[in-house]
């Protein structure tokens, strides 16, 4: 077998975002574009020779013949031992663990996430480091300097590995270990919960759960954990098992793409609790019998119930939570006398709090909730904690979600989400609210005062680093708020993101739907940044 050096031009487009490198299939089927940018990350992230890495990915169409090309890379690199998930499937959060577990200088994780998948959706590479997280942007902004003058790739020319297969082959002087996609993950996550407490209560006969994967990577998770593990009913898991296309579905679990499941916990005869995932398994989202609980309540609920779970009942050393998340964490965190941290948005951010032992949970507002024992979201794990809490508490999720609001107050949120916008009128938008934030303090708008507006900076309290321009803020002096941001998650036009967030402290005041009590908030955003006049846009595409 030979090492191949190939000669190749730099494609001038990749530049990682918020999670990697994300394009539509196409580009990354152009010869030699997989090829430049791996070879960049190669080139960019130290001494490879002897290493442990982990391959895997979300299915999506693609996946498997990129692993093929990632391999054949990866020993021509000089790589010693590459663990790559059985067929080729490796949830995000199980990478992480895998990487950290067998120490590997890193992880190539191939997803797009919560982005539709199929010959004509969308594909991604991100590079994970050896702490298990996501390249913080130092080692980013290093692959795309590489990337821009590149001129050759080495590749092994060998057949192609058998991925169906457990165990270990050989390429070139590389071993290549094809490991049960579950296994370590699975191991972890009993380390944490007590499953068989959970186990009574999904055998009780008195709890019924739904779970839908959405036709992508956490099915194999989930039919495992859930349905062999804890004992749930064959079915309770629904879209099990992944497609290249995600069943021509969007792998977003929220209640516009998870309407299937929304609709059956909705429905007559509803069970107790419902989840989805994302197409990589490291987004959640939690249901109880007719009822949602927001992701940035769920995270504050996690971090108040800390202590009825094995993994936490020590206590937590802080939490986290990126900018455009509600406040709903803080005011659990100010009466545990814990640390509260507000980072940009991208799980990165986490990274650095959770290894100086600053954090032990957090979250953020886009359905991903996680903690200390890995570097990135984790959605079976939030749905393990919540099952923990129920059974310890032997409450409905409704009524938890309700005593909390009476203990803490109820922090009404909501995202509007105007996807596929054009670049130019969304460029447009920001530039002109940016232009606006210095005249906005003081003003009134109805019965809401300025307190303050501007682009969030956040200096990182372990390493000192900047990370500016990450999102515009409107506050006002009964604590509500307004954010508006661009997504770095979308590869087709822009995604506009408009949070709103009011504080209701009343009781008697916790019942309205969110849209009716945010409605003067929401109206005031429309008056600042003239969303319907400078996109076109009636009506968000999403709101949760």
């Amino acid at each position: 077998m030979n090492i191949r050096k190939v000669s190749t031009t730099p494609f001038s487009d990749q530049k990682p975002g918020t999670s990697g490198l994300r394009k539509a299939v196409k580009p990354f089927q152009q010869p030699h574009y997989l090829e430049n940018f791996i070879q960049s990350i190669f080139d960019s992230v130290g001494e490879l020779q002897g290493q442990t890495l982990v391959l895997g990915g979300d299915g999506r169409y693609y996946n498997r013949q990129a692993i093929q090309i990632i391999l054949k890379m990866a020993a021509a690199n000089g790589i010693g031992l590459i663990k790559v998930g059985q067929g080729g499937i490796l949830s995000t959060p199980a990478t992480s663990a895998i990487i950290r577990k067998y120490q590997a200088i890193g992880g190539i994780i191939l997803s797009a996430s919560h982005n539709p998948g199929g010959p004509n959706g969308d594909f991604g590479v991100k590079y994970n480091i050896g702490n298990g997280g996501p390249a913080p942007e130092k080692v980013t902004e290093a692959i795309y300097d590489r990337s821009k003058v590149i001129d050759s790739y080495q590749i092994l020319e060998a057949p192609d590995v058998d991925l169906e297969t457990l165990g270990e082959s050989h390429l070139g002087e590389t071993v290549v270990e094809v490991i049960d996609s579950v296994q370590d993950y699975q191991e972890l996550m009993e380390s944490l919960f007590d499953f068989d407490r959970i186990q009574q209560l999904l055998t009780s006969g008195n709890f019924r759960i739904g779970i839908d994967a959405l036709h992508a990577v956490a099915g194999p998770y989930a039919h495992a954990i859930f349905e062999k593990r804890l004992g749930a009913p064959k079915g309770t898991v629904r879209n099990g098992t992944p497609l290249e296309d995600f069943g021509g579905g969007h792998p977003d679990p929220n209640l516009v793409y998870a309407h299937e499941l929304v609709d059956i916990l909705y429905g007559d005869n509803a069970p107790d609790f419902g989840a989805a995932f994302d197409g990589d398994g490291d987004r959640n989202m939690i249901l109880g019998r007719k009822f949602f609980v927001t992701p940035s309540d769920s995270l504050a609920i996690l971090a108040a119930n800390a202590k009825l779970v094995p993994g936490y009942s020590s206590g937590l050393a802080g939490v986290a939570r990126s900018m455009p998340t509600s406040q709903a964490v803080d005011r659990v965190a100010a009466q545990m006398g814990i640390e509260s941290y507000e980072t940009p948005t991208g799980w990165k951010f986490f990274g650095n709090l959770l290894d100086a032992g600053k954090a032990t949970l957090c979250g953020e507002e886009s359905f991903g909730t996680s903690s200390n024992h890995i570097r990135e979201k984790d959605g079976v794990w939030a749905v393990l904690f919540w099952l923990n809490i129920l059974a310890e508490r032997q409450q409905s999720v409704e009524e938890i979600v309700r005593e909390h609001w009476q203990t803490y107050g109820r922090n009404y949120y909501s995202r509007h989400d105007y996807e596929g916008i054009e670049i130019e009128p969304a460029n447009t938008l920001i530039a002109r609210l940016d232009s606006l934030l210095p005249t906005l303090k003081g003003k009134q708008f109805g019965n809401y005062q300025v307190e303050y507006s501007d682009d969030f900076s956040y200096t990182d309290p372990v390493d000192g680093s900047i990370s500016e321009k990450q999102g515009i803020r409107i506050g006002f002096t009964d604590g509500s708020r307004i954010v508006v941001r661009l997504s770095g998650t979308g590869t087709q036009g822009a995604t506009l993101r408009v949070y709103i967030e009011s504080y209701e402290a009343d009781p008697a005041k916790h019942n309205l739907d969110p849209q009716e009590a945010l409605a003067s908030l929401i109206a005031i955003v429309e008056e600042i940044a003239q969303i319907r006049e400078l996109t076109g846009r009636e009506q968000p595409t999403v709101i949760t």
